[in-house]
């Protein structure tokens, strides 16, 4: 990625936000703005519906027309999925809370030990919510905000929904405020070097056959959609390694570069190692091969013993803990494995700590020279 741009925008928002951008005057209050999926109040149905109808609605998750997408959400999903979702949470909740919340604000106080500038958290969904940051960067004078979304890949259901949502409160509600967003790092070398310790540490002593790189799910559609090229998108399996500027949007893309990239740091063998999706909703077609699937058939196969980890997270969550740490070692078990192995997520490792600190202060002093 080399030294953080001055201003990184995805296409849809750059020309806009560069033009209003120049009507402001530039500050030197600076505040970095951390960004993670987010997770219910609660592990109750009540708050889990609250928490859904929140994520479902959200026109980049579910990409269909409003009137179908409330009529799914709101007429079918919400009246059928809240009480199993929560049956799920209950699994995994601690004491101090929603797991991703407890390691997003972990992963806040050990940055904000290491840098001089503040630090605050926001959910894309639920509490803290984005606004909710913004205005603590605001309260403590902070007009030039580093945002940092949490995911390593760009997808629409992520990275993009927290821009445009971002980018719509700061001109609601803080027109003064500038925002510089920290590009998808999913190819960058501290964090690869990251991810790959974090896998050898864990398995330094397990007995495993086959490594698997398990990423969270998008609708096939959402990657065409991305493509910048308009025409570079053919998901024959051949264009997300053929080179192309698509690439920089494209999470499918960036998925399979972040396993390349971590399988030659560690010096993984062909075979031993492949890439999946979970977590698919719905009956549209998801990028494959699925991640259940996948697990299955190793099992089936006679693996005994298999390792998976999961790159799409930077914190463990209701999909790491429950569908991975239970639903697939399970599945892995009654279909003749033995043993899975489930790498933690990066969470708030010291390594990954003093990466984001390291990145947070190339932007101050960039900012600063800048200004």
């Amino acid at each position: 990625m080399g030294p953080l741009p001055k201003n990184t925008y995805y296409p849809y928002l750059r020309k806009e936000i560069a033009q209003k951008n120049k009507k402001r005057k530039r500050s030197f209050m600076k505040g970095v703005l951390l960004v993670n999926l987010g997770s219910p109040d609660s592990p109750q149905p009540a708050d889990v519906k609250t928490y859904l109808g929140e994520f479902l609605m959200d026109e980049r998750v579910i990409d269909l027309p409003s009137l179908a997408r409330t009529l799914l959400v709101k007429g079918i999903i919400l009246n059928t999925r809240p009480k199993k979702s929560a049956k799920a949470y209950q699994k995994i909740w601690w004491e101090e809370g929603s797991p991703l919340i407890v390691l997003s604000k972990r992963l806040q106080d050990k940055v904000q030990k290491k840098v001089s500038v503040p630090i605050a958290l926001g959910m894309r969904y639920g509490n803290p919510s984005i606004q909710a940051g913004l205005e603590e960067l605001h309260q403590k004078g902070v007009t030039d905000v580093f945002l940092i979304p949490l995911y390593p890949q760009f997808a629409m259901a992520t990275t993009e929904t927290i821009l445009v949502l971002a980018q719509a409160l700061v001109e609601k509600h803080y027109p003064q405020m500038q925002l510089t967003t920290l590009p998808a790092f999913y190819h960058h070398a501290d964090y690869i070097r990251v991810l790959a310790n974090s896998i050898q540490e864990y398995l330094k002593d397990k007995d495993f056959e086959h490594l698997l790189f398990s990423y969270h799910g998008v609708p096939k559609r959402h990657i065409r959609k991305s493509d910048i090229t308009k025409s570079h998108c053919k998901m024959d399996g051949r264009c997300c390694h053929t080179p192309s500027e698509a690439h920089q949007f494209c999470y499918s893309h960036q998925c399979y570069a972040t396993t390349k990239k971590v399988a030659e740091y560690l010096e993984l063998k062909a075979g031993t190692y492949s890439t999946s999706f979970q977590s698919r909703l719905g009956l549209d077609p998801w990028l494959q091969p699925y991640t259940d699937k996948t697990i299955e058939s190793f099992a089936k196969k006679g693996v005994k013993k298999m390792a998976v980890v999961t790159p799409a997270f930077v914190s463990d969550c209701l999909e790491t803990l429950e569908e991975i740490g239970m639903e697939a070692v399970e599945d892995f078990e009654d279909n003749g494995g033995e043993h899975l192995h489930v790498v933690p997520c990066i969470n708030d490792r010291d390594d990954w700590v003093n990466v984001l600190s390291r990145w947070i202060d190339e932007w101050a002093t960039q900012a600063e020279v800048n200004s």
